[in-house]
C-alpha cells in the first residue's frame, strides 16, 4: 500500500510495475490463471471477515456485503480464470475476398502494460476486484486506488492478492483523494484506465484524458427503469423492486428508480410495494436482523433529502415509508426508506441519478407509454421488464436504452461475470464483464501474412503504367460488373495482370 503518492512517486511506482509486468505476460493465460487459483481459497476462507470489512467502511448490511460483493467476486475470478486462455487465444479471420487469396490474417491480443483503476465506495469489493483480476489474467500490471470513504476495503483487496504470491510491484494499491488521483493516473502514464463514479467526474476525467489519447473505459450514473406490466406476478415484482431499490439503501448505480406501472395493475403494485417498504428494518449493517442500514455519510444523506424535497415542493406524494430514519439533515446517516407517487417529468427523480432509499411509482397506459417514459432519461445503464410473457418481454427489452435488462428481475446482472456491463447514452462507455469486458484489457493487433511463394511485387506495386491501371479495373470488372459479358471479357485480362505477381522486370 502507498499512501497519497506524488505524480513523481507514482511514475516511479509504474516504472517497477513495467518491469514485473514484462515478466508476467510472458507466461501463458494458463500458467497466470493457475497463479490467482489462491485467491479464490483466500476469499472462501475469509468470507466472514471480508463482509465485515465492507460493513465497517461502506454501512451496508452484512448480507449485502456478503451476497452482492463478496460471493461475485469469487465466482468472477472462477470464471475468468477458466476461460481467460480462451479469450486471448490467437484468431484465424477468414478470407474476405478470392482476389486477395494469399493473404492471411490473425487477430493477435496484446496487454496494454499498466492498467489504472479508480472504483467507487458503493461497492468497493466487487467492482475493482473483477476489474483487477481481469487486467492480471490478460497479462497487465495494475495500479489500484479505492474510494477514499472506503479504505479498508482497499486493503482487503491488497491482501487478497498476496494469496496469489504475484511478482512485486506487479499489483499496487494506493490511497489519496479521488480529485488528484485523475490527474496524477493521466500525468503518471497509466496505458488504460478504467473508473466507476458519477457521470460529472467522468465527464472531466474523460477531457483529461483526451490530450494524450489515454483509453478509457467509463462505467458511470444510472437512473433506472423498471416496467411492471399488466401480466406481471405482482408478488415476484414487489419483491424484486423492493431490493433493487432499497439494497445498500438505494445506493447502486444499477438499481431502480422509476417504476413504470401499467394503470390497471398500478394501485394493486403500490400496495403490495408499500406494505413492504413500511415492514423493511432499519439498522446497524453489522445487525444480521438489519434490512437496510445508514447511507455512506451525513452529506449523502442530504444530497438526498435535498432532492426528495424537491420533488415534494412540486407535487410529489411520499405514500410509502419505513419506520427508523429521517428525511432531515439530523446528524444522522439513517434515511427512511420512501415510495413516491404523483410524479412529474420535471422533478429530480425523473431526471436525476438520486442514488438514496427512493422509487418513485408513476402509472402508465401500456407498452408504448412505458418504453418512451423509460428511454426520456439521459441515462442509460439497466432496466427490467415484469411480466409473464417471457416474448413480449424479449422484444420491449430490446427497444430500452439501456446496456443491461433483465426480466423479472433487476439489479442482478453485475453479479453474473459473463455478461458485460455497458450503459448506453450518460451511463458510460466501454464495457466491464463476460468476454467484451475483458477484451478491454488487451490491445487487439492484426498479422497479415504473405503466404503466396516467390512474389516479387504485389500487383498494385510501383513501377505504375497504363496496363497496371487496367489490370485493376479488371478486378472490378469481374467481381461486380452488372454485365456478364464484361464479367467474361475481363477474366483473361486478369489472369495476365495476375502474373505480375512474379513479374522481375518494368511491365
Amino acid at each position: 500500500m502507498i499512501t497519497n503518492p506524488s505524480v513523481p512517486v507514482l511514475t516511479s511506482v509504474i516504472s517497477s510495475a513495467r518491469e514485473a509486468q514484462a515478466s508476467w505476460a510472458a507466461l501463458s493465460p494458463h500458467q497466470r490463471a493457475r497463479k490467482l487459483s489462491g485467491v479464490e481459497r483466500y476469499i472462501a476462507d475469509s468470507c466472514d471477515e471480508l463482509a465485515s470489512v465492507i460493513c465497517r467502511d461502506t454501512g451496508k448490511t452484512r448480507v449485502d456485503a456478503l451476497a452482492t460483493e463478496v460471493v461475485p467476486a469469487a465466482l468472477a475470478l472462477r470464471y475468468y480464470r477458466r476461460h481467460a486462455g480462451r479469450f486471448l487465444k490467437e484468431e484465424r479471420i477468414a478470407c474476405g475476398n478470392l482476389m486477395l487469396f494469399n493473404k492471411k490474417s490473425r487477430l493477435s491480443h496484446q496487454p496494454y502494460g499498466i492498467v489504472g483503476i479508480i472504483s467507487p465506495w458503493n461497492y468497493p469489493f466487487a467492482i475493482p476486484f473483477s476489474e483487477v483480476v481481469m487486467a492480471l489474467l490478460a497479462g497487465n500490471a495494475v495500479i489500484l486506488k479505492v474510494a477514499s470513504a472506503t479504505p479498508f476495503v482497499g486493503r482487503s483487496i491488497e491482501r487478497a492478492l498476496e494469496a496469489a504470491g504475484l511478482p512485486a510491484g506487479l499489483f499496487t494499491y494506493i490511497e489519496m483523494s479521488g480529485k488528484e488521483a485523475v490527474p496524477a493516473f493521466i500525468e503518471a502514464s497509466v496505458d488504460k484506465l478504467f473508473f466507476t463514479g458519477s457521470t460529472a467526474v467522468g465527464k472531466d476525467l474523460m477531457a483529461r484524458a483526451a490530450e494524450r489519447l489515454l483509453p478509457v473505459v467509463l462505467e458511470l450514473g444510472g437512473a433506472d427503469a423498471a416496467y411492471i406490466r399488466y401480466d406481471a406476478d405482482l408478488e415476484r415484482a414487489a419483491n424484486g423492486i423492493l431490493w433493487a431499490g432499497y439494497s445498500n439503501a438505494g445506493q447502486s448505480c444499477g438499481g431502480c428508480q422509476r417504476i413504470l406501472v401499467d394503470r390497471r395493475v398500478y394501485e394493486s403494485f403500490l400496495d403490495l410495494l408499500s406494505r413492504r417498504v413500511r415492514s423493511l428494518r432499519l439498522g446497524p449493517g453489522a445487525s444480521f436482523d438489519s434490512d437496510m442500514g445508514p447511507l455512506i455519510s451525513i452529506r449523502q444523506k442530504e444530497d438526498v433529502c435535498s432532492l426528495v424535497n424537491e420533488c415534494v415542493r412540486k407535487g410529489a406524494r411520499i405514500v410509502a415509508r419505513s419506520e427508523g430514519g429521517s428525511l432531515s439533515p439530523d446528524g444522522s446517516p439513517f434515511m427512511s426508506a420512501l415510495v413516491l407517487a404523483d410524479v412529474s417529468p420535471d422533478m429530480p427523480i425523473m431526471n436525476d441519478e438520486i442514488f438514496g432509499p427512493v422509487v418513485a411509482v408513476l402509472p402508465v397506459d401500456g407498452d408504448e407509454q412505458a418504453l418512451r417514459i423509460a428511454n426520456a432519461s439521459p441515462y442509460g445503464l439497466t432496466a427490467s421488464v415484469w411480466t409473464r410473457d417471457h416474448r413480449t418481454a424479449r422484444s420491449l427489452a430490446k427497444k430500452m436504452q439501456a446496456g443491461a435488462v433483465m426480466i423479472n428481475d433487476h439489479l442482478m446482472s453485475h453479479g453474473l461475470a459473463e455478461t458485460p456491463w455497458t450503459g448506453f447514452k450518460q451511463s458510460g462507455i466501454g464495457r466491464t464483464h463476460g468476454k467484451s469486458g475483458f477484451m478491454e484489457m488487451v490491445r487487439t493487433q492484426v498479422i497479415v501474412d504473405d503466404i503466396l511463394p516467390g512474389t516479387s511485387r504485389n500487383l498494385w506495386w510501383h513501377p505504375y503504367s497504363e496496363r497496371v491501371y487496367n489490370g485493376v479495373k479488371s478486378i472490378l470488372a469481374v467481381s461486380f460488373s452488372s454485365s456478364l459479358g464484361e464479367r467474361i471479357s475481363s477474366l483473361p485480362r486478369l489472369i495476365r495482370f495476375f502474373f505480375r505477381y512474379w513479374s522481375r522486370s518494368r511491365p
